[in-house]
């Protein structure tokens, strides 16, 4: 039994998507969500800077004395795994939680892969998905979509999206994949835009549910989970103005935001460099 939260960062919000589902999964848990909102996106940055983000994001949760890091950031977890095998905590990134079950689902061995530019660059989910057996992957990087979710442009008749969308899912099309990853959680609030534009003929990995699904195994074999019988509360930080936070929380978790939301002046983040 472990009553400690589990805590959570993003570049920005799209690691609500993750919240979310560890809420569904883990309801009687409690949960620090850190989104990096000063410094989004992650996706454009250099491997360097993104190792120093990771880490001080980590810090701040370590700070917060949780029992278990999520990197619900697939940038993050693509690039900086050193950073989170390194925490003194159990901690785990959506990548190979979600490669396993997009190997599990797939019938014809033909994987799409759509996330960051950055993650798309370090070919990791191309790498675990080779772990785990002789698959053909296809990745395509789709930046625009993180702008358009945070801009609340989810609606599936939204023109602009769906046109985007389109341009950025036919290569992947051409492929004939069966299964496609979302290896951003951003991603899954386009999942009836992307399903149209696919057809409704390939299954959709989200990366947040499945990296919660890991997070609910490992707690549970640990023996980590809290013996609470009420729900979880959340506590939300972020790395600038919160104002609004509230109104796009509700968008990405499908609940209104009760919750407190405190800035984490930028300061307190790159404070206490070194070791986790």
């Amino acid at each position: 039994m472990d009553t400690r939260p589990i805590g959570v960062f993003d570049s920005g919000l799209g690691g609500l998507t993750a919240v979310r589902e560890l809420q569904r999964e883990l309801p009687h848990e409690h949960i620090v969500y850190f989104g990096d909102t000063g410094r989004v996106p992650y996706g454009t940055r250099s491997a360097e800077t993104l190792l120093e983000y990771a880490g001080q994001d980590s810090r701040f949760l370590l700070r917060q004395d949780v029992k278990m890091i999520i990197a619900a950031c697939g940038t993050v977890s693509s690039v900086a795994k050193e950073v989170l095998d390194e925490l003194p905590v159990p901690a785990l990134g959506v990548v190979e939680p979600t490669a396993k079950a997009a190997a599990k689902a797939t019938k014809n061995g033909r994987i799409g892969v759509i996330a960051t530019a950055a993650t798309i660059r370090s070919g990791a989910f191309e790498r675990a998905l080779k772990e785990l057996g002789d698959y053909e992957v296809f990745t395509q990087a789709c930046p625009l979509f993180v702008s358009l979710v945070e801009a609340g442009w989810i609606d599936p008749d939204d023109t602009v999206t769906k046109q985007v969308a389109e341009r950025y899912l036919q290569p992947l099309k051409e492929q004939n994949i069966d299964t496609l990853i979302l290896g951003c959680t951003h991603f899954p609030l386009l999942s009836p835009i992307i399903d149209s534009v696919l057809g409704g003929k390939v299954t959709l990995v989200d990366a947040g549910r499945e990296t919660a699904c890991a997070c609910a195994e490992i707690l549970t074999a640990q023996d980590a989970l809290t013996d609470r019988v009420e729900n979880g509360a959340c506590r939300f930080y972020v790395s600038d103005r919160p104002d609004g936070f509230a109104c796009v929380a509700e968008m990405f978790l499908g609940r209104q935001v009760e919750d407190t939301v405190s800035r984490v002046p930028m300061a307190v983040l790159t404070e206490q460099e070194g070791a986790l």
